[in-house]
């Protein structure tokens, strides 16, 4: 099973690096299923996993100047704060014990779970359905207002649900990048890259000033797995387009997210 997680290693990376997200919709089932973490452990080891990778694959992104700083900026500031005060507060007074309708009792890895898989089904959707690019990026006659407001509420979003289940939020980041500020797919996918990389990173400081121990050399070796994907993904996408390849990543992503709900409403039996 630790072969097969290890070669999954390098698919997060192909994800990220192809579609600039996904990578936490694999990291989270991988650390759990296949080297049998729990999931509150799995959370911060995918931060740092689906950071470093991000953070390789958006250098790519820089280098070929496709990368739009203020969209980084306005997003990913509240995204950061969000992120942070979520992991470091939220997260953690969530009892062990959580009791729904007066008699169904589950534990907080069954809350956790059940959200992460039900944020994977959303973005296998959000995945599988054609997004109209051609519409989103084409050029306004007039200069519109930069959308704001509605870029950082989308960033506190994503931040929320980073902090809570480790998911770095590609899924959300990408379209609001393309319909909010039109920004062509590529760009979008290396400005997502950059955002998700600072999220993650904010995760794993805040997972590490709790003194929870770390096995860094697991981590280490999972995480340049996950790079070699990263550059793995971007040379594929010479070739093939991530657009095209994003709805059969989708029905992926639904695949394993309808597994992990199923596993946890069975726990609930």
């Amino acid at each position: 099973m630790e072969i097969l997680g290890y070669l999954s290693a390098i698919l997060i990376g192909i994800s990220l690096g192809l579609i600039g997200g996904g990578g936490s919709s694999l990291a989270i089932p991988v650390l759990v299923y296949l080297f049998h973490l729990s999931p509150q452990a799995a959370i911060p080891d995918s931060f740092l996993i689906v950071g470093l990778s991000s953070f390789a694959g958006a250098l790519t992104y820089i280098y070929s100047d496709l990368v739009c700083y203020k969209s980084s900026l306005v997003f990913g500031l509240p995204s950061i704060l969000s992120v942070y005060f979520t992991h470091q507060y939220i997260l953690p007074s969530i009892p062990e014990k959580l009791t729904l309708f007066g008699n169904i009792s589950f534990s907080k890895d069954v809350f956790v779970l059940s959200i992460f898989s039900i944020l994977m089904i959303a973005a296998s959707i959000s995945m599988i359905r054609p997004m109209k690019l051609d519409k989103a990026t084409k050029p306004e006659t007039e200069e519109k207002v930069y959308p704001y407001l509605q870029m950082a509420f989308s960033g506190i979003c994503v931040g929320f649900l980073a902090g809570l289940v480790g998911a770095g939020g590609g899924f959300l980041i990408i379209p609001a990048l393309i319909l909010l500020v039109k920004l062509p797919m590529k760009q979008a996918v290396g400005t997502s890259l950059l955002i998700i990389a600072v999220n993650s990173g904010i995760g794993f400081v805040s997972h590490l000033q709790g003194g929870q121990a770390t096995d860094w050399a697991f981590l280490l070796l999972f995480s340049s797995l996950s790079i070699s994907g990263i550059f793995l993904g971007k040379y594929i996408s010479k070739f093939v387009s991530g657009v095209a390849l994003k709805p059969a990543f989708g029905w992926f992503v639904l695949a394993i997210g309808v597994f992990i709900i199923s596993q946890q409403i069975i726990k609930l039996h």
